[in-house]
């Protein structure tokens, strides 16, 4: 077997399932029993990391870990087994809207004095709020774009060409220094923070996992296509007034001009490829393949549901004036205005 030497380490488990994946991707111990992954709590710490470190074997690997481990097949049963709890919990939790028109009508609605995390970020949060939530979010953003790659085989037509384009603009133009990971990159140096892939993995919490295990789940299963068009659109419809409330929060606290930068950046870039998604990518998709409307709904609805459990949590810690991490790794960040 081939060790990648680069990527980031691997994290310290949070259970015996996820100590069994790590005990398995360095080559020692049993991976967990079925019924040990079918009584776990689905949106638990153990089992989130446990999904994302297989998901991540996807990505970039984790240095020290064997390349061929990302095709093991008791890994991928693993996986299955871990995905199947996942996503029955997501079926069952998830309020669904009855048409794909419900669904993005509701996100198209920005509520009269919101209470999310943008709104408290941008009406009262401190920069070691900010920086907390830049950490956190980072597990995404510096491979954004990369989940929703996946789906691009697994359309045709406009929908292919849509969101290609999209995609193009999420990947800088072409243009290396314009990749939004690498604009987020800059932010994260704005803020004083480690801009290490996976730096902040130990620190991030089960809610945070439980958002970026659900893209690659929905980009990794072309069953799932519609599910992932659907959470795209949720996430490009939804950013651009969030990343205005972010990027007034950043100028109000001092945060500096990449962090500014970042969000303003995507005011501008997803208003535009909200139209896109909607019109094009959405629409190209039902109008060849109409038996995906409940799948695009699905994927909107989950991903409102996993966002708001993150906000519940996030939001319950800083109004009590506390961190919203899990570890002290960020000690150095935290409370610091």
């Amino acid at each position: 077997m081939t060790h990648d030497h680069e990527g980031p380490r691997l994290p310290s488990p949070r259970g015996p399932i996820s100590a069994a994946v790590k005990g398995r991707l360095l080559g020692a111990g049993p991976l967990p029993r079925p019924e040990v992954v079918a009584g776990a709590d689905a949106y638990g710490d153990d089992l989130q990391l446990a999904l994302y470190l297989c998901y991540e074997l996807h990505y970039r690997g984790f240095a020290g870990v064997a390349a061929d481990h990302e095709w093991d097949p008791d890994l991928l049963r693993t996986r299955a087994a871990l995905e199947h709890r996942f996503l029955i919990a997501l079926r069952a939790d998830t309020p669904v809207h009855d048409t794909v028109d419900d669904a993005l009508a509701e996100l198209l609605v920005e509520p009269v004095g919101g209470t999310g995390v943008t709104h408290f970020l941008c009406a009262e949060g401190e920069l070691w709020q900010l920086r907390e939530y830049a950490a956190q979010r980072s597990l995404y953003h510096l491979k954004e774009a990369d989940p929703h790659a996946w789906v691009l085989p697994r359309l045709a037509g406009r929908a292919k060409a849509a969101m290609a384009a999209v995609e193009f603009d999420e990947y800088g133009g072409g243009r290396p220094d314009r990749l939004h990971a690498r604009l987020f990159a800059d932010l994260m140096t704005d803020l004083g923070l480690d801009t290490t892939y996976g730096r902040y993995l130990d620190a991030a919490t089960a809610e945070v996992l439980a958002t970026v295990n659900l893209m690659s789940l929905f980009g990794l299963h072309r069953a799932l296509r519609g599910a992932l068009v659907g959470h795209f659109a949720a996430v490009e419809i939804t950013s651009s007034p969030g990343s205005r409330r972010l990027a007034e929060a950043m100028r109000r606290t001092g945060a500096g001009p990449a962090a500014e930068h970042f969000y303003d950046e995507h005011v501008e870039a997803d208003a535009v490829h909200e139209q896109v998604v909607r019109h094009d990518v959405i629409g190209g998709l039902l109008a060849e393949q109409p038996h995906l409307a409940p799948d695009v709904v699905f994927g909107i609805d989950a991903t409102g549901h996993l966002e708001d459990r993150l906000a519940a949590r996030l939001l319950s810690a800083w109004q009590a004036g506390r961190s919203s991490l899990r570890t002290p790794v960020l000690s150095e960040i935290s409370h610091i205005s």
